[in-house]
């Protein structure tokens, strides 16, 4: 499902212990509203954290939420991530100052309710925390999802293979719009404007 929120039974996500999750700021109401609609979550390239290729994100609200501020309500599994601007992410807002700064958009499953939020206990602000599943469905606050001793070594080393085994499937092979006339003539079709029998 993209976008869209499960069903108000809240079951647990369908995390696995093993699961790669970042923590990560929703800065506003309607950042949430894009991420459950549009199926999508932004971080600017030059804050971003070294690797956005995990298996979920967990969204902490910040005061901007009012009474619900101040705690993670919801994940979404990842599906995938590209490298935009934030003029192609958010149109109605081109004159904006960083419109030309290239963002992540990583690309979102629906989100899923927590049967608990996990709530800020003296943390104030935040902005990514990598964690794993089985932290996530135990924490009860923000505290616990901070991985120490040597699981932080396990979570650093699978964090560093995601990232290798990115790097193994990119290509730096330039976009190119190539007019039909030619893309015709190299896959060699002869007739562009002939119907199919």
């Amino acid at each position: 499902m993209r976008g869209g929120v499960s069903s108000p039974d809240y079951n647990q996500p369908m995390l696995k212990p093993t699961d790669l999750i970042l923590v990560c700021l929703l800065p506003s109401p309607r950042d949430l509203e894009i991420a459950r609609l549009l199926g999508w979550y932004r971080i600017p390239l030059r804050s971003a954290p070294k690797v956005v290729s995990v298996d979920y994100l967990a969204f902490y609200q910040p005061a901007a939420f009012g009474e619900r501020g101040g705690q993670i309500e919801y994940v979404a599994q990842v599906n995938g991530h590209e490298l935009t601007t934030r003029s192609e992410l958010l149109k109605d807002e081109s004159d904006h100052p960083r419109a030309k700064e290239e963002y992540f958009k990583i690309q979102l499953g629906g989100l899923e309710k927590l049967k608990e939020p996990i709530k800020t206990d003296k943390w104030k602000r935040l902005t990514f925390l990598y964690s794993t599943g089985e932290y996530l469905l135990n924490a009860k606050t923000l505290n616990d999802l901070v991985v120490a001793g040597e699981e932080r070594n396990l979570l650093w080393r699978s964090l560093r293979e995601r990232a290798e085994n990115e790097q193994l499937y990119k290509t730096d092979l330039p976009e190119a719009d190539i007019p039909p006339e030619i893309l015709a003539a190299l896959l060699g079709i002869k007739d562009l404007t002939g119907e199919y029998s």
